[in-house]
């Protein structure tokens, strides 16, 4: 068996598979992230209910791996895969950034695993994925000319580059907050909320609930907003999905993705139905933010772009990258 788990901010999810079957799980659990001061905790408390023998581990984390060591983002964990050997007493756990887990987990996927947002042109080359949820995760996929390779980076931490006036005040405004303002601060769960934030805050809309009895307020926001019951909640989610189709495809040409963009995480398959609109209030569409990019509008709109429907890619890439690093 093998050991993998996708650990992100809110959540992480734990599984076993069967190395002779990749892609068969033979149990999965989902625990709160922030329930556990350590990964070890969470391991820990899933194979006291196992009794099958694990050869080796993999875990998708959210942050930046060094030399099989990371510091969560969004998390107060330190995971150290030496650490995690000797508990586990295993000689093979690697260590990989989540975005990179669900990289490799993609090339597992089918077509039903997809919803297509542009159809684009099939061209062999290089990919992107970037994935909103508690943060923002990118990831790129190089092509050597016969298959893709996955690789980490930390794109969702890069300067948040305003498209017009009202951005312009929302970035003097975070600013006032954070100091540096990323993408990650405006496209994710957290996000929805300070878009919200900003909008009530600064008179643009009307607060018509109390933020603070919600008990998830990024869920409640979003759900208002793509049921149309709240004209704030509204105005925030077709902000956020505006912005997140731009930065979309700011990531198609840092990567020169001409093979597509992979669009994952936990939020785009909730609200596929307002980012499937070709207008929102007060704001481009997903598609138009994606491929307005001057001179680079051609090349965006033949980039297929597709959304990841399947929830287990991180579990599935953990697997894949496992059996790789063993075939060496």
């Amino acid at each position: 068996m093998l050991l993998v788990a996708d650990v992100g901010g809110t959540k992480t999810r734990i599984a076993l598979f069967d190395r002779k079957k990749p892609l068969n799980c033979i149990d999965e659990k989902s625990y709160s992230s922030k329930a556990f001061k350590a990964l070890s905790d969470i391991i820990e408390d899933f194979l006291t209910h196992q009794s099958k023998k694990i050869s080796g581990a993999c875990f998708g984390i959210a942050g930046p791996v060094k030399k099989n060591r990371v510091q969560a983002t969004n998390l107060p964990w330190v995971v150290d895969a030496k650490d995690l050997s000797k508990k586990l007493k295993l000689s093979n756990v690697y260590l990989i950034n989540d975005l990179e887990a669900n990289a490799w987990g993609i090339q597992s996927l089918t077509e039903k695993d997809f919803f297509l947002l542009n159809a684009g042109e099939h061209h062999p080359g290089n990919a992107a994925l970037i994935s909103a949820g508690t943060g923002l995760g990118e990831a790129g996929l190089y092509w050597d000319g016969k298959r893709l390779l996955p690789f980490a980076c930390e794109g969702g931490h890069t300067d948040f580059g305003p498209r017009n006036d009202l951005e312009v005040e929302l970035l003097l405004y975070l600013q006032k907050k954070y100091g540096h303002v990323s993408y990650e601060r405006v496209i994710s769960g957290p996000g929805i909320q300070e878009l919200y934030e900003f909008l009530v805050n600064t008179g643009k809309e009307k607060r018509q609930f109390d933020i603070d009895l919600v008990e998830d307020p990024p869920l409640y926001i979003s759900d208002m907003g793509s049921k149309e019951k709240d004209p704030a909640c509204k105005k925030a989610l077709h902000w956020f999905i505006s912005l997140y189709g731009s930065e979309v495809g700011n990531a198609a040409l840092k990567f020169l993705a001409l093979g597509g963009v992979y669009i994952g995480g936990g939020i785009a398959p909730k609200i596929l139905d307002v980012i499937k609109k070709n207008k929102l209030e007060g704001f481009p569409s997903f598609l138009k933010s994606f491929k307005e990019k001057g001179r680079m509008v051609d090349i965006l709109e033949s980039i297929p772009v597709k959304v990841v429907l399947e929830d287990r890619t991180a579990l599935l890439g953990c697997t894949e990258y496992a059996l790789m690093k063993e075939s060496k």
